[in-house]
């Protein structure tokens, strides 16, 4: 099997499912901060516990897109097309 097309199918079947279910995750832990923060009008440690899931949240999504960017970059160097299983 040539090395191009190993990479195009771990890239197909392994990182995009992860990278996109480690974004999902960060959407949720965002949403969550933000049900948190206007859930809690008037108790600060609520509110500061809303704001730092909401950070986490940002941050994740943050690194999980340019997770994304740095494979599209990587293979677009080698020049393999981004195959995908569907």
């Amino acid at each position: 099997m040539p090395v191009r097309e190993t990479l195009n199918r771990i890239n197909a079947y392994i990182l995009n499912p992860l990278i996109l279910l480690l974004f999902a995750v960060a959407l949720l832990v965002f949403f969550w901060g933000i049900v948190q923060f206007i859930a809690s009008e008037t108790a600060d440690a609520k509110r500061d516990e809303g704001k730092r899931k909401i950070f986490w949240g940002l941050f994740g999504m943050f690194i999980m897109i340019s997770a994304y960017g740095l494979i599209r970059l990587i293979l677009g160097t080698f020049s393999i097309s981004p195959g995908y299983p569907f």
